[in-house]
């Protein structure tokens, strides 16, 4: 395969803490400094969530703003990628940064079990999201947890509420949730294809599942994510020192399957992105 892969590192997110990995980056300063090494090692995407400084999740947009700020300046040409994943606020409060304009923002299009709780994204949530991203020209990122998810995208394609070509990216391996299922995930590209021809995909993996999808993903032709937020361990017995570790990680993987790792000139190509601003 020539085909360039895309790697999204995923820095922080809302659950890991410092007493789970003392590597996971939760000031701002911190997180700039962690996502520039994985920047270096080949991630061209960086998916962000904000933290308070008593390590709880956020959707400060004040925060977001100043990473913004130090990801543009210390890591160009990165396509950033704001959460407005539901563990950070409620209701509206999600997309409190998308005036911000990032390259990308990630939204869920359908409700799920989590592991202690249901992942709610009403209709009337996920149309609001939807149109601000329109509204301030930001490609989301679909975060499929469900096979209903992806159809759901593409209805909402179709009519007008999110822009095609769409990026899609599988999640899988949460608990009460969809597993890392390989005939699964073989008919979520399957699928994906028949509805959207010109979408692109991800593939991610949860805690010990993260390799397997990195693996499959890549084997695939799709895109892959890594980092910090989904898993803190490089193997069982093993925390991750870094981001750019698991970066690194899915590198080898990309080399196995001969697969180049995307610049950020060709991410930025393949998503339809403009050049950074």
């Amino acid at each position: 395969m020539s085909n360039p892969c895309i790697i999204c590192v995923a820095i922080t997110g809302s659950l890991p803490r410092k007493e789970n990995n003392p590597a996971v980056p939760i000031t701002v300063e911190e997180q700039i400094e962690s996502t520039q090494a994985a920047f270096e090692a080949g991630a061209t995407i960086a998916h962000c969530h904000v933290r308070n400084d008593d390590q709880t999740p956020s959707s400060d947009p004040e925060k977001f703003a100043r990473l913004v700020e130090g990801l543009k300046k210390h890591c160009p040409g990165m396509i950033i990628q704001l959460s407005t994943g539901g563990r950070s606020g409620a209701g509206e409060e999600r997309g409190g940064m998308l005036p911000l304009k990032p390259d990308m923002a990630s939204l869920s299009v359908g409700s799920n079990n989590f592991p202690n709780r249901v992942y709610e994204n009403s209709p009337q949530l996920v149309d609001w999201l939807a149109g601000e991203m329109l509204k301030y020209d930001i490609k989301p990122e679909i975060e499929a947890f469900d096979l209903s998810h992806i159809h759901q995208a593409v209805n909402l394609s179709k009519q007008g509420k999110l822009k095609a070509p769409l990026y899609v990216q599988f999640v899988m391996g949460v608990k009460n949730a969809m597993p890392a299922d390989k005939p699964t995930f073989d008919f979520y590209i399957e699928t994906l294809k028949r509805l959207a021809p010109d979408a692109q995909w991800c593939g991610a993996g949860v805690g010990s599942n993260q390799l397997k999808l990195n693996e499959w993903s890549i084997a695939a032709g799709g895109h892959t994510r890594t980092g910090l937020e989904d898993n803190v361990r490089i193997d069982r017995d093993t925390l991750a020192p870094s981001n750019a570790a698991l970066v690194e990680r899915a590198v080898a993987l990309c080399e196995k399957y001969e697969r180049p790792v995307a610049t950020w000139q060709q991410a930025r190509e393949i998503l339809g992105l403009g050049q950074p601003a």
